[in-house]
């Protein structure tokens, strides 16, 4: 077991030829995962709610610093104005890792925002909402 530095996991994405792409800048990103709950409580339950899980889904979300020609940056420019889902992979663990985690699944943009203060670099924030599964897989990541 090891554990894995935050600054090592990187958003990256499909771009048109089918090669996964960094999406430079980053300095920070999070996967969100949730499901929803479906009431099943009736009379018989002794006075406790009782649930199923319902409709998993998941979310990514990050930000990061301009990169004037980076391919990653662009590709959620494209996909955002084109209206297009985006295919997204966080790596966690090298790829030669058999304990590493990668996570990937298509996504929407819903947010796709830029920064511009006086006293700071240009930066960037996305939140993509997934409009697939979200597939794990354990294990050393084979080449693309």
């Amino acid at each position: 077991m090891s554990k894995v530095a935050g600054v090592d996991v990187l958003l990256k994405a499909k771009d048109a030829l089918g090669q996964i792409t960094t999406i430079g800048g980053q300095t920070g990103a999070s996967l969100s995962r949730s499901a929803s709950t479906i009431d099943t409580s009736d009379k018989t339950n002794g006075g406790w709610t009782t649930s199923l899980v319902g409709l998993k889904s998941f979310s990514v979300e990050a930000e990061g610093f301009v990169t004037l020609g980076d391919e990653g940056q662009e590709l959620l420019e494209l996909a955002f104005e084109q209206r297009k889902t985006v295919f997204v992979e966080i790596r966690i663990g090298a790829d030669s890792n058999s304990d590493g985690i990668t996570y990937t699944g298509d996504a929407v943009i819903t947010s796709l925002e830029n920064e511009f203060s006086q006293e700071d670099a240009v930066s960037f924030s996305v939140s993509l909402e997934g409009a697939s599964p979200l597939v794990r897989v354990v294990g050393v990541k084979a080449p693309a």
